[in-house]
């Protein structure tokens, strides 16, 4: 009997072991085990090279189940062929039950003792062990799982191409395992980890941030065509200074005639090199360095590319038509992602709120960014406050105009170009109450 129980542990243990490494194989991440290879781990450069290869891994996969089943089935067989003869002759002697009867009862007692230390400690305890620690568990059964596959290599390579066989007969893709997440699924693990403690609220906020770039149009980056300030390319390198002190940037564009041919741009720095060099009298066009184009429906993802490729830290946004809707810099990028904002020039408009509970948002606001002044995020083709209200109007708007969208309450304050300079808006929830949602 004493060896009836052995056999029987280590079968459990070789289970949960299968177990784990399932578990594990699926749910460790490669810059993990990449890391533990790079250390000097031989079992995790052999895990490692399992899951760069989708098929090694599907191999992998089926080792392990192939395992838990055999494992499962030995241990079931074995049990009852030792375990319940054993039990019979006391089971008759205590109850009085017949041979047969007792044989039933002992076969039916075995089954549920077997069946429920397999599932507790064969089972149930290696995938939480696993689940909590991936990588050290998926290294520590590398070795027993290299030589399983060995063993089993036969058996994987008949079920591997049964299955790939059914799967080609439904029309159903044969793809292998691949640890691949869309943005949505890394978000939702980015929020798993913030309400784990792993990550905090403004980390959180910037990878968030990060993967919206990936559907954030350059557009929403720019500076609209109308705010660009550039110099002709026929101006000297003094009017060109002159024009820097004024605008206060480090960088202008260079255009011939209108600014939507812009051809180039100036650094600040270069400029004052050259005029220290006695060349002040030099053309704008002499100096200024190439300036990259991107079109506007191009993602925000995509413009650290296109800057690098085209060798500029600024870009022409072009629209459908060829001519210029704005210009974006590589700040503008990382202050995005970072959730940066410039400070207030002197006479821009900031948001604030009210004594009378409304508030006043510029409206070359972007939605997105207002979403936690107006308590809604307002739907629309427009990227700004002031393009969603002339949606709304249907017309230009004018000072004193009114109109109410998603349940805020808007008044048109003040106009400038034709365009929404300032709005006065009334909350869908009080000012407190948005502001302890913007921080939870």
């Amino acid at each position: 009997m004493i060896t009836a129980f052995t056999v029987i542990a280590v079968l459990i243990v070789l289970t949960s072991l299968y177990v784990a490494a399932e578990f594990a194989g699926v749910s460790a991440r490669r810059t993990r085990i990449r890391q533990a290879a790079e250390d000097g781990s031989r079992a995790a450069r052999w895990m490692l090279r399992v899951l760069e290869d989708p098929a090694g891994l599907d191999r992998y996969i089926a080792g392990c189940q192939v395992g838990i089943t055999l494992t499962s089935l030995i241990l079931g067989a074995y049990g009852q062929a030792t375990i319940t003869p054993a039990l019979v002759g006391p089971l008759s002697a205590a109850t009085g039950l017949t041979p047969a009867a007792a044989l039933g009862v002992a076969a039916t007692i075995t089954l549920i003792a077997l069946t429920s230390i397999a599932m507790v400690i064969g089972e149930l305890v290696p995938k939480s062990l696993a689940l909590q620690y991936p990588t050290q568990t998926v290294i520590y059964t590398a070795i027993p799982m290299r030589v399983s596959l060995g063993l089993f290599r036969p058996l994987i390579s008949v079920l591997n191409g049964s299955g790939i066989g059914i799967l080609r007969i439904l029309g159903a893709p044969t793809v292998g395992h691949r640890h691949i997440h869309s943005p949505q699924e890394i978000s939702f693990l980015i929020a798993e980890s913030r309400d784990g403690g792993l990550l905090s609220a403004d980390e959180q906020d910037r990878l968030d941030r990060a993967l919206r770039l990936s559907v954030l149009p350059v557009r929403r980056l720019m500076i609209p065509r109308r705010d660009i300030v550039g110099v002709e390319a026929s101006a000297t390198l003094r009017e060109v200074q002159e024009a820097l002190v004024a605008s206060s940037y480090t960088r202008l564009p260079v255009f011939e005639g209108t600014v939507d041919r812009i051809v180039g741009v100036l650094r600040a720095k270069e400029v004052a090199s050259r005029i220290a060099s006695d060349e002040a009298d030099l053309p704008a066009r002499a100096v200024m360095r190439p300036i990259a184009h991107v079109p506007e429906s191009i993602r925000a993802e995509r413009l650290v590319a296109e800057l690098r490729r085209q060798h500029s830290e600024q870009a022409v946004v072009v629209d459908e038509h060829g001519g210029v809707s704005g210009l974006v810099t590589l700040e503008d990028l990382l202050a995005e992602v970072l959730g940066v904002q410039d400070a207030a020039t002197p006479g821009e408009v900031v948001p604030e709120r009210l004594e009378d509970g409304r508030v006043r948002l510029p409206g070359r606001m972007r939605v997105d960014e207002a979403h936690e002044w107006l308590g809604v995020l307002w739907q629309g083709e427009s990227d700004t406050l002031g393009g969603i209200v002339s949606e709304h109007l249907g017309h230009l708007a004018v000072p004193g105009d009114h109109a109410v969208i998603d349940g805020v309450e808007v008044d048109v304050e003040s106009v400038e170009h034709r365009a929404v300079h300032t709005l006065l808006a009334t909350p869908v929830a009080s000012f407190a109450e948005l502001s302890e949602a913007a921080h939870e």
